[in-house]
C-alpha cells in the first residue's frame, strides 16, 4: 500500500476540518505543509511578517467565530507571532497556530533554527500540542479546533517537527477523527434568581460583553432589553451586539466614553455582568457602586469573581441563558411591570448621556489647526455611517479616541486590540476585514506609531487588492506615552516619545498605493470621499495635535506606571 506523509495527512486534516483560508508567511520547516496545500480548497494567504499573519488569523476568528487559522515556520518564525497569540488569549479570540520545528532527530544539535517553542508559548494559549507521530497528526489538527473553538475561546498551539511533516505512514494506521462541539449549559434555577433580582432593583444596567458576541446572543439579548426595558451598555466584541442606535442601548460601558456610562457605574443598583469581565477597564469593579449588586453570567467558571465579590455567580452560554431568562418573563407576564419600574431610570441615563455629549461636541467640532484628534474621530465616524460599515482602531491614544466616539450599529464591525493593548494589530486587522467582506467599507484609524509596526502590510494590501482606506492620526510620536511622562514625571523624554512628521502617505504611493496628506479638518470628509471612490488601498496621512491629552494617558499616569 503506498504511504502517504505527515505534511499530506496535515492538509488533508485542514481541509476536512473546513479551513478556508491560513495567514501564514512561508519557511522550509513548513514546506511538507505547503506542496500539500498548492492547488487545494485552502487559500494560503502571505504576509510581509509572521506577526501580521496572526493578527489576520485571530480578526477572523473574532469576525467569524470560528478559529481562524495561522502556519507559521521554526525559530525567529514562532517568536515573531508571539505578541499576537498573547493579544488573541486576552481578547479570547479563537485562533489555531500551526508552527512547524526542527526535526525531532535534531534536537540539540545546534540546527538551523532550533529552539525549545512548547515552553515559551504554552502560558499564553488554552493548550500547547506537540505531535511526534505523523499518523497522529489529524487527531492533533481534530483536538486544536475543539479547544479554540469551544468553551470560552482562545488560542490553541499545535507543533508540528519537520522529520514528523516528511516521514511516512501506513494509511491505516491513521485515526482521522472530526467532531463538533454544541454545548450550551443553562441553570433554570439560576435564571429565577435573575429574575428575582431584577424585581428587588430599581437602577439595574446590563453591561455585554464578548461573550455574548461570540454565544451569538444579540437577538435574544435585544428581545430581554425590550421585555425588561434594561438599559444595556456594551463592551470589546459586544459592541453592537445591540446596536448603539438602539433606544435602550447607551453605547459604549467604558467611563471615559462621553455619555451616559459614568454615571450609571456610579449609581446602578445591579450590575447583570454578561460575557464581561471585571477588568482595568471598570478598575476592577471599583468604579462600580459599592452597594450595588453583581450578576456575573461567564460560559469560564474562573472569570467568575475576579476582583469583585459577586451577588449571583452563574456559569452558563449567555445565548441559552437570554432565552431561558425572556421566556421566564413571558410566562410570568412580568414585561410590562419590568418596563414601568425603570422609567424614571432610563429617563435619568439620557439626560446623562446628552450631558456628558455636550460636554465633548466642542472637541468632536473643533476647527482648531492641528486638528483635534476627537474632530478626526467624528469625521470618519460621521462618514462610516452605513450599518455594515467596519472600523478598526489602532493606537493609544488613537484606539482611546476612536472608541469614545463610534456609534457601532452591526456586531462584528468594530475592531480594536482589546485589552492587551497591542500596537501594530491595525492593518492586519483591516486586511482581513476586506478579505472576509469585499463589499463593505472598511476604515482603519491608527496612531504614527502603532504604522510602523507593521507598516509593511500596506504592500499586502495592494498585492491582494484589498482596497482598505488607512487613516494615521499623526502627533508626531507616542503620544499616550509623551502626555503620561508629562503628568507623572513633569516633562516628556525626547527619546521615546518623538518621531517628528513622516511622510507615510507618499511612502504608500510609492508601493502603489493612493497617498493623500491633511492638515485642515475640513478637508477630511472630502479625503474620505476621494480615498473610497478611488478603489485603492489609501493612506491618508492626517496631522493632528500632539498637546491634546487623551483619558487614556491620565489613566496611565494615575495607574502607577512610573511608580518608583
Amino acid at each position: 500500500m503506498e504511504k502517504i506523509t505527515g505534511g499530506q495527512l496535515t492538509a488533508e486534516a485542514l481541509i476536512q476540518q473546513g479551513v478556508k483560508t491560513i495567514f501564514t508567511l512561508s519557511g522550509g520547516h513548513i514546506t511538507p505543509i505547503y506542496q500539500f496545500l498548492e492547488n487545494s480548497p485552502i487559500k494560503l494567504f502571505d504576509t510581509r511578517h509572521e506577526q501580521a499573519a496572526v493578527f489576520m488569523a485571530e480578526a477572523w476568528g473574532r469576525m467569524t467565530r470560528k478559529p481562524g487559522t495561522a502556519m507559521v515556520t521554526a525559530g525567529p518564525g514562532f517568536t515573531n507571532a508571539l505578541s499576537a497569540v498573547a493579544n488573541a488569549r486576552l481578547a479570547n479570540s479563537p485562533l489555531v497556530l500551526i508552527s512547524g520545528c526542527v526535526g525531532l532527530e535534531c534536537i540539540e544539535k545546534l540546527d538551523l533554527q532550533d529552539m525549545h517553542q512548547t515552553p515559551v508559548i504554552e502560558p499564553m494559549v488554552k493548550k500547547a500540542l506537540v505531535c511526534h507521530k505523523p499518523e497522529r497528526v489529524p487527531e492533533f489538527i481534530d483536538l486544536a479546533y475543539r479547544i479554540a473553538g469551544s468553551g470560552r475561546p482562545g488560542p490553541v498551539y499545535l507543533e508540528l517537527p519537520v522529520d514528523v511533516l516528511n516521514s511516512q505512514t501506513d494509511p491505516t494506521a491513521v485515526k482521522r477523527t472530526h467532531s463538533v462541539i454544541h454545548s450550551r449549559p443553562v441553570d433554570l434555577d439560576q435564571c429565577r434568581k435573575i429574575i428575582e433580582l431584577l424585581q428587588q432593583a430599581s437602577q439595574p444596567i446590563v453591561i455585554c460583553g464578548s461573550g455574548t458576541w461570540y454565544s451569538d446572543a444579540g437577538p435574544e439579548l435585544i428581545a430581554f432589553v425590550e421585555k425588561t426595558g434594561i438599559p444595556v451598555f456594551t463592551s470589546t466584541l459586544g459592541r453592537g451586539t445591540v446596536p448603539d442606535t438602539h433606544p435602550l442601548c447607551f453605547e459604549s460601558s467604558l467611563a471615559i466614553r462621553p455619555g451616559a456610562a459614568f454615571f450609571a457605574n456610579l449609581n446602578a443598583d445591579l450590575v447583570l455582568f454578561l460575557g464581561a469581565r471585571l477588568s482595568l477597564f471598570y478598575i476592577f469593579g471599583d468604579l462600580f457602586n459599592q452597594g450595588a449588586k453583581i450578576i456575573q453570567v461567564d460560559i469560564e467558571a474562573e472569570e467568575i469573581g475576579r476582583n469583585r465579590s459577586v451577588d449571583l455567580s452563574v456559569v452558563s452560554d449567555i445565548q441559552g441563558l437570554l432565552a431561558v431568562c425572556n421566556r421566564l418573563i413571558e410566562e410570568k407576564k412580568l414585561g410590562s411591570g419590568f418596563q414601568k419600574r425603570f422609567e424614571d431610570w432610563v429617563s435619568a441615563l439620557r439626560t446623562a448621556g446628552e450631558d456628558g455629549k455636550a460636554e465633548a461636541k466642542p472637541q468632536w467640532e473643533s476647527t482648531g489647526i492641528p486638528i483635534h484628534p476627537l474632530r478626526l474621530a467624528a469625521e470618519i465616524n460621521h462618514f462610516m455611517d452605513r450599518e455594515d460599515d467596519i472600523v478598526v482602531a489602532d493606537g493609544g491614544d488613537t484606539q482611546i479616541w476612536m472608541g469614545m466616539t463610534r456609534t457601532v450599529r452591526q456586531s462584528g464591525h468594530y475592531l480594536d486590540s482589546g485589552l492587551y493593548g497591542c500596537l501594530g494589530v491595525g492593518l492586519p486587522y483591516a486586511n482581513t476585514a476586506k478579505y472576509l467582506y469585499p463589499v463593505k467599507r472598511v476604515c482603519l484609524i491608527i496612531g504614527d506609531g502603532s504604522v510602523g509596526f507593521n507598516f509593511m502590510e500596506f504592500e499586502t494590501a495592494i498585492r491582494k487588492n484589498l482596497p482598505i482606506v488607512a487613516v494615521i492620526s499623526n502627533d508626531l510620536g507616542w503620544g499616550m506615552i509623551r502626555h503620561s511622562q508629562e503628568l507623572k514625571i513633569g516633562h516628556a523624554i525626547p527619546d521615546g516619545t518623538y518621531i517628528g512628521k513622516v511622510n507615510y502617505h507618499k511612502l504608500v504611493e510609492d508601493l502603489g498605493g493612493k497617498g493623500m496628506l491633511v492638515e485642515n479638518p475640513e478637508d477630511i470628509r472630502p479625503a474620505l470621499e476621494e480615498a473610497f471612490a478611488s478603489g485603492k488601498t489609501t493612506c491618508i496621512n492626517v496631522m493632528t495635535d500632539p498637546t491634546t491629552v487623551s483619558p487614556g494617558s491620565v489613566a496611565l499616569a494615575n495607574l502607577g506606571a512610573y511608580k518608583a
